[in-house]
């Protein structure tokens, strides 16, 4: 299942009860990972950490495979997405590029610029 898209915002995803229901599991695995612990549990054994939160085998799979939207689309929130991505030594704004089609650069220079004009 994709997420929705918010057909009064294009490009906006819609983050909804059932969206938020479909990602508890991933979501809550993502905001555990504020522990020095749980990053070092999970760096040691990422499929083994993703099985003790009962990820479905397809977030286990966007999860192993830092495929940031997959997890956006299985339920994540961004904002809990952004913990793992941390990890990896990502910006917000790496995701947010990764999010529009566009390049950290080229997003960053968007938000400088007062926003993207292609919405």
């Amino acid at each position: 299942m994709t997420s929705r898209i918010s057909p009064d915002l294009p490009g906006t995803y819609v983050f909804d009860g059932p969206t938020s229901r479909r990602g508890l599991n991933m979501n809550k695995l993502f905001m555990s990972l504020r522990s020095e612990t749980a990053r070092t549990e999970f760096l040691a054994d990422e499929r083994a950490y993703c099985a003790r939160f009962s990820l479905s085998e397809e977030q286990t799979a966007a999860v192993l495979a830092r495929d940031w939207q997959a997890m956006l689309d299985l339920g994540g929130s961004i904002f809990y997405i952004y913990k793992l991505a941390m990890m990896d030594g990502l910006s917000m704004q790496y995701l947010g590029g990764v999010f529009t089609g566009m390049s950290e650069a080229d997003f960053k220079a968007a938000l400088l610029a007062g926003g993207r004009t292609d919405v």
